[in-house]
């Protein structure tokens, strides 16, 4: 039994180290929720107010821009997915690739060719193992983005979307991400970025009426379309810089969730083996009790028996 009891320690011991990590990862995640919070309600002001600048362009001028023009029969879609970079976050990121794997089999089923681009390594490892083409990817920044990491990741998809699909780009532009409800809700949801929709940006439907009260108000230099140029690009990369965001919270929400289940699991573990090395602990000393009391008898009968 005394092996058995050195067993118990042993493994007490480990699974202390691991509840010192998690809970130290469980603390540093909880730190970093509120820098993210705060990254997002920064950040959502100004995509909003960008968004209502395009759509004013768009909805003011009778300029046709690719950008904000539908196609009549479109063959070919960009979704751009974010996941993480490191694991340890619950189902963050097959969350995520899920929410992708609907959207690309939905576009699939539109009879639309799907170009996927990728953010975080988790995705990256997810299309690597089973040897699915990725057009493009990103990493190193996903817990922390910064508005240079949305350009760089805003700058390919633009120059796809801004090609012929003959020459390689696409009619579509989609972005899958998680969006940070609370600290215990983050949801992966789609939406599709471009072409400009005002449903998909969660703005009312405009009226005809209000669209021709929209026209007098403004006056485009030098053109509408040399606005939308100018205003486009900004567009795509708030919006994916808002998506960073609302991920990185999503995703430091995820670890924290994941690291407070992994200690208060680790606590419990400890009070089950510590309970079973008090056992193993008594049973050992019953056994000498026993042993010693075995053996006082059988001295004893052994010196009556030599008298």
């Amino acid at each position: 039994m005394g092996a058995q009891l050195r067993v118990y320690k042993r493994r007490i011991k480990s699974v202390t180290a691991t509840k010192k990590i998690t809970k130290a990862m469980e603390m540093i995640a909880a730190s970093r929720i509120v820098k993210a919070q705060r990254k997002v309600a920064a950040s959502t002001p100004y995509a909003s107010e960008l968004t209502r600048a395009v759509t004013a362009v768009a909805t003011g001028s009778t300029t046709k821009h690719p950008l904000t023009t539908e196609v009549d029969s479109p063959t070919r879609a960009a979704v751009l997915l974010v996941t993480s970079d490191r694991g340890l976050a619950g189902g963050y990121s097959s969350n995520a690739i899920k929410a992708g794997e609907r959207l690309t089999e939905r576009l699939t089923a539109e009879g639309k060719e799907v170009v996927t681009y990728v953010v975080g390594r988790k995705g990256v490892a997810y299309y690597s193992f089973r040897g699915r083409k990725v057009e493009e990817s990103w990493t190193g920044f996903t817990d922390n983005p910064s508005y240079a990491d949305a350009k760089n990741v805003a700058a390919p998809l633009i120059e796809a979307v801004t090609k012929e699909t003959a020459e390689g780009g696409v009619d579509e532009l989609h972005i899958v991400f998680t969006e940070f409800v609370s600290m215990m809700t983050q949801t992966p949801i789609d939406r599709r970025l471009l072409p400009l929709s005002l449903e998909a940006d969660g703005q009312p439907e405009e009226s005809e009426k209000t669209k021709g009260e929209i026209l007098p108000l403004y006056d485009f230099e030098p053109s509408a379309e040399d606005v939308l140029d100018a205003l486009l690009p900004r567009y795509v990369e708030s919006r994916i810089y808002n998506a960073l965001l609302q991920s990185a919270a999503s995703e430091h929400a995820a670890r924290r969730r994941a690291m407070k289940s992994a200690t208060d699991n680790a606590e419990e573990l400890i009070k089950s083996l510590t309970r079973l090395a008090n056992a193993a602990r008594q049973a050992d000393i019953t056994q000498e009790i026993s042993e010693i009391v075995g053996g006082a008898s059988a001295l004893a009968d052994a010196t009556a028996g030599s008298d």
